[in-house]
């Protein structure tokens, strides 16, 4: 099982994922995308794996968000993840990956879909 998490550790719901990665000792590999932000190409691969298009995963209160308009910018995916990549704050924290699965965990139940596959 390969499994990865983008997170940042400042944030509650990403330090609460990496204790339940830690709790059901799984090996997996830590991006701290605020240091390592993911190309379009990653984002969008990524967003394919959840399911979700970016304005569903978007941080609509960063002040970064409020700045672009985001809440009223048209619904252009390519634009979107532009700018999510261009900007990794915008991106829901934490996502935990697990081979074709990506979850955004916000819960430890979610931790624990990701780490089943689903």
């Amino acid at each position: 099982m390969t499994v990865e998490i983008w997170h940042n550790p400042r944030c509650s719901k990403s330090r609460a994922a990496k204790a339940a990665l830690d709790e059901a000792g799984v090996e997996y590999t830590e991006r701290r995308y605020l240091d390592d932000p993911p190309t379009a190409d990653e984002l969008d691969a990524v967003l394919k794996r959840i399911g979700a298009e970016p304005w569903d995963v978007a941080r609509l209160n960063e002040p970064v968000a409020k700045e672009l308009g985001l809440k009223d910018l048209e619904r252009d995916r390519a634009r979107w993840i532009e700018i999510m990549a261009a900007n990794p704050v915008l991106i829901q924290r934490p996502i935990v990956l697990n081979g074709e699965t990506a979850v955004v965990a916000r819960d430890d139940a979610s931790v624990r879909g990701a780490l089943d596959g689903r």
